[in-house]
């Protein structure tokens, strides 16, 4: 029984064939391309509103040479809130609970960050290992630490959405397994149960929806140190 909890984060087949290329195009299919009409629908128009304000929230604190990434993020930030909130549908699969394809998105991102940093101001990327005003003893063991710090960081991004997720999901199906198993016995306490399931998928679309948000947001504060 433990085991099968853990079934449904694993990549779904068919005749032997991942169809996780399948889960990652279907949440752009769900992203409406602007039409020919002076005007679009209420759902591109709202689509449209929320690409908008993110797109400028996100690079307010940015220079004029980190908008350039702007595309990027916003697509990145609308695939992974479609990926997170498709997966709490029945019989679907998260993607987003894979920590290799979480890692695929954070390390070449954060090491895109990192180069552009160097390349362009290289002292003050450098310069972020040492704080100013450190004394001379603890140098080697403050650049140590701050290079430690910066290489966790991918690892960070991916692991916390991986864990959040598959808490999440864990965590409902235990509780609708709970439900199930109580509702011959104590349909009082199924009842209550069930209340509880829903206040948690109510939670769980807020995680996936803010997890997504957080994802982008660490990603454009390394921006912000680098250009």
């Amino acid at each position: 029984m433990n085991l099968s909890f853990f079934d449904q984060f694993l990549t779904p087949t068919l005749m032997g064939i991942p169809l996780i290329i399948m889960a990652l195009i279907f949440p752009l299919l769900l992203i409406f391309m602007p039409s020919k009409h002076w005007q679009g629908g209420r759902i591109f128009s709202t689509q449209l509103w929320f690409s908008n304000n993110f797109t400028k929230q996100l690079l307010m604190p940015l220079t004029p040479s980190g908008h350039k990434w702007a595309l990027l993020l916003t697509s990145l930030m609308l695939l992974l809130v479609s990926m997170n909130l498709l997966g709490l549908l029945p019989y679907t699969f998260t993607p987003t609970t894979q920590l290799s394809m979480n890692l695929g998105f954070a390390i070449p991102l954060w090491l895109a960050t990192v180069i552009i940093g160097l390349r362009n101001q290289p002292i003050m990327a450098l310069g972020h290992l040492l704080p100013e005003g450190t004394p001379t003893l603890l140098i080697p063991i403050l650049i140590m630490i701050e290079t430690i710090s910066l290489f966790i960081r991918p690892l960070a991004l991916g692991v916390r959405l991986t864990a959040n997720l598959t808490a999440g999901h864990l965590l409902i199906q235990l509780t609708s397994t709970a439900i199930l198993t109580l509702l011959p016995l104590m349909p009082t306490i199924a009842a209550l149960t069930t209340m509880i399931l829903l206040l948690l998928t109510l939670l769980e679309i807020a995680v996936a929806v803010i997890q997504a948000y957080v994802f982008v947001l660490l990603l454009s504060l390394y921006l912000q140190e680098n250009v």
